[in-house]
């Protein structure tokens, strides 16, 4: 799918919270030079995860470390002691946190990300607010609160799978990436695909197609900047 498209390079994002995943991805990215950089997992809560940041910072593909946050009972996990202890060994090691939460955990991302101001941050799916539902209030507050802080940047994707995933169209996600354009510009944010996850509610081409529309009134540069150029900053896609 990725060669039938424009798209000309990938980051692989974890899905698994295990290291051989980590492994994995990282073996991928190393023989195959579609795939730039790899945000993997890590055992952020544990006393000795400086050891597995050392190990697998040492490889250049390594930009970025992710926990799915959202799947843990404890709303307020990302305000954890013992996992902000490991979120601040990161940007030390030149690494990014991707933060994946529903939209309910904006609050206490917020508080999260203030507790790290020289950490790069970026919000997967936009923070997967209530697409289904058409509901924009609390997340746009959030999402606008958020965006004040500089080192957060926002990747658009995964907007379909929180809409009906039988029956949504371009107008169902329209407010909610105008939300995300507004609050933090072009220049911070990024495409995404969210493949597989993708394909419970579209195909790779038909999110790209919708994509391409939703910003197609854009300056050039500014398209170019969500299509890529932002990841490829933020992500240091270049090494």
């Amino acid at each position: 799918m990725l060669r039938q498209s424009t798209i000309q390079c990938s980051v692989a994002v974890q899905a698994r919270q295990c290291i051989e995943e980590t492994e994995w991805l990282l073996e991928l990215a190393c023989r195959d030079p579609y795939i730039r950089g790899v945000v993997g997992w890590v055992p952020l809560t544990e006393p000795d995860v400086a050891r597995d940041l050392e190990k697998f910072a040492a490889n250049p593909r390594l930009k970025g470390v992710r926990h799915v946050v959202h799947d843990e009972p404890d709303d307020n996990y990302i305000l954890r002691e013992d996992f902000n202890r490991g979120v601040g060994l990161l940007a030390g090691r030149g690494l990014r946190y991707d933060i994946l939460v529903f939209e309910r955990h904006l609050p206490q991302t917020i508080q999260f990300v203030d507790r790290h101001p020289h950490q790069i941050f970026i919000l997967d799916h936009i923070g997967k607010p209530l697409i289904k539902d058409r509901i924009l209030s609390p997340w746009r507050k959030n999402i606008q609160e958020l965006a004040k802080r500089e080192n957060v940047f926002c990747k658009l994707s995964g907007m379909v799978t929180e809409a009906n995933w039988h029956a949504w169209n371009e107008e169902d996600l329209r407010p909610y990436f105008d939300a995300v354009l507004e609050a933090f510009g072009s220049d911070r944010l990024m495409w995404g695909s969210d493949w597989p996850v993708l394909l419970l509610a579209s195909s790779y081409k038909r999110w790209m197609d919708v994509s391409l529309r939703m910003i197609s009134e854009l300056s050039t540069s500014e398209q170019d900047l969500i299509l890529g150029a932002t990841a490829t900053k933020v992500y240091g896609l270049h090494s």
